[in-house]
């Protein structure tokens, strides 16, 4: 959970009060600027509210969200491979991750990225991918930031407007995240440490 004033990013498992028109109204103005996480248009308001019902039951998906005074704002889901898919069980997708954008500068978006990464982690994922728009740079600029590296690009990810738009495709190997790594290092020292003592 990443706190800070007025902020609050957490999973959430069921939606109480006003959450369900939250999470519709901050995904409709997400899409109206273009990171609509495939959507072009804003859909019908009862296909938006089964949508989100829908991720709430599907057992492979967690759904995270970012609050701004007890607001919905944001949303990211963590997408776990299925049973069959025992090659890639290691590997967690991130998808229709947003911030509405009349929330956005106050940093949720990272600490929504933080949260699911940190919650992969403890799964005990071991890479976690994600892919996304040359269009929101926003995002690509977090992404990298955040030790995301792009392995794949498409160039015919998207049709919008009758145009296509290529698309980028980002992991993170979560094993080596420089907080593991420094905590490797933390343990090798301490076990050199320690040889040297006895010898």
């Amino acid at each position: 959970m990443n706190k800070s004033v007025g902020t609050l990013v957490e999973r959430l498992v069921e939606v109480v009060g006003t959450d369900l028109e939250d999470l519709c109204e901050a995904a409709n103005q997400a899409i109206l600027d273009g990171n609509g996480f495939g959507w072009l248009s804003t859909p019908p308001r009862q296909v938006m509210e089964n949508y989100w019902r829908g991720v709430l039951m599907v057992p492979e998906r967690e759904l995270f969200v970012a609050r701004l005074d007890g607001q919905i704002v944001g949303s990211a889901q963590l997408f776990k491979p299925p049973p069959n898919n025992e090659a890639g069980a290691h590997i967690m997708t991130l998808t229709t991750f947003f911030i509405a954008p009349w929330a956005r500068g106050l940093g949720l978006a990272r600490g929504l990225l933080a949260t699911t990464e940190q919650a992969a982690r403890a799964a005990g994922f071991l890479q976690l991918d994600l892919d996304v728009r040359e269009t929101q740079a926003a995002a690509i600029k977090l992404y990298e930031e955040s030790g995301f590296t792009r392995w794949a690009v498409r160039q015919n990810y998207a049709r919008i407007d009758g145009q296509f738009v290529t698309g980028y495709f980002y992991t993170k190997d979560l094993a080596r995240s420089p907080k593991v790594q420094q905590n490797r290092r933390k343990k090798q020292q301490k076990t050199a440490a320690k040889s040297e003592s006895m010898a």
